[in-house]
C-alpha cells in the first residue's frame, strides 16, 4: 500500500510522540506548515524535506514513503 507524504509525515511524527508544535521548532517552519504538509494541502521545499529526513533519522525515500520501511 502506497502512502503519501502528508501520511507518512505524520505517521513518523505520532510514532515519536512528537507534536507538531516541537517538530516545527526543530526544522524551524511554523505549525501550520506541518499541518498543511500533513493534510496535503502544500509541499515541502527540498531544503525542508532534507531537515525532516535529518530529524527523523530515514533516509529522502522513506520519507515521502517510496519503499518498504
Amino acid at each position: 500500500m502506497k502512502i503519501n507524504f502528508g501520511e507518512r509525515l505524520k505517521e513518523l511524527r505520532t510514532e515519536r510522540n512528537i507534536g507538531q508544535v516541537e517538530l516545527s521548532k526543530a526544522i524551524s517552519v511554523s505549525k501550520g506548515i506541518i499541518s498543511l504538509w500533513e493534510n496535503g494541502l502544500r509541499e515541502p521545499t527540498l531544503s525542508s524535506l532534507i531537515a525532516l529526513a535529518e530529524f527523523f533519522n530515514v533516509t529522502l525515500d522513506e520519507l515521502v514513503g517510496r519503499n518498504n520501511y
